[in-house]
């Protein structure tokens, strides 16, 4: 780390804790394609910090207000806050730091609990959340709907849609076919009251805590049909069948959820387009092929 870093860091603890704190060292860490990440180790502990220049000016306050909202579930491990703001043109967001640990011997049926006791807890009426945040760098809009499946529509299918036409990646067939499944959607998939969500819940969000259990971290999180959840966790090769069979024995799942996974995916699908480029389009050709 050179001394110009060492002094950018030792700033914004300065101004979060209004006292000078030593930066000692400091160790890169997995931060996705986003941001910058480190394991600040300091005179007075350890600290995890996030910073970045080229991002919305509230996508860690928006970020903050999601692991808030987790944590107040009180149902697993989320990281504290400690702090979000600027300095010297790079946002930054202050965390605890966890060291991460090997996992207990229950590790995926306490997590299938654990996140099934999130998931039953008080929620609002609506599906929606306070305020709209982010899904990796894109906008989340997350605007109010007393039905999952109007919310599904137009705040994640319809608007991820959208993003690929601007972009000038879908063409004319693939949007006429796309939003042809809007239509099938009432008779496909089961309304359910909301649930506090995760909202980006695969592998690279999880981790071990430094007590063995589950940790969560970077969230985009709204109410909604926890059967969305269930199924992002599949996007990539998805997690130990324990923790689904956990999952199911605190909180079962409507009948016939496997069949609706693809359908629920066709949400990150769009996601990566938008972020990466149209090879994920495959996966939202194929669901529309079984249903159009």
């Amino acid at each position: 780390m050179s001394i110009m870093e060492e002094n950018f860091f030792e700033k914004i603890l300065h101004e979060v804790f209004g006292r000078p704190i030593q930066v000692l060292s400091s160790h890169f860490k997995s931060g996705g394609c986003i941001n910058n990440t480190l394991q600040l180790q300091t005179a007075e502990g350890d600290f995890f910090i996030k910073w970045q220049s080229n991002i919305p000016e509230d996508m860690f306050e928006k970020e903050a207000a999601g692991l808030k909202a987790l944590k107040h579930s009180k149902s697993m491990k989320i990281p504290e806050v400690l702090a979000f703001g600027k300095m010297d043109g790079k946002h930054y967001l202050l965390m605890e730091y966890i060291e991460s640990a090997p996992p207990s011997t229950n590790y995926w049926e306490d997590f299938g609990h654990a996140l099934a006791q999130m998931h039953q807890g008080k929620a609002p009426k609506t599906h929606g959340f306070s305020h709209d945040n982010y899904i990796g760098k894109l906008p989340q809009p997350n605007k109010a709907h007393d039905s999952w499946i109007n919310f599904f529509i137009h705040n994640r299918l319809e608007y991820q849609l959208n993003l690929a036409i601007k972009n000038r990646m879908v063409s004319n067939s693939f949007i006429d076919r796309y939003r042809k499944l809007y239509d099938r959607l009432p008779e496909l998939l089961p309304d359910e009251k909301p649930s506090l969500l995760h909202g980006d819940l695969w592998s690279g969000n999880v981790m071990v805590g430094n007590d063995g259990k589950v940790c969560l971290i970077d969230p985009a999180v709204y109410y909604g049909h926890r059967e969305i959840e269930l199924a992002f966790t599949r996007m990539f090769g998805g997690f130990s069948e324990s923790f689904y069979d956990a999952y199911h024995e605190a909180y079962p799942l409507f009948h016939g959820f496997e069949e609706r996974v693809d359908i629920y995916n066709i949400y990150p699908h769009m996601v990566h387009v938008n972020l990466f480029g149209t090879s994920y389009l495959n996966g939202v050709e194929q669901v529309l092929q079984k249903y159009i």
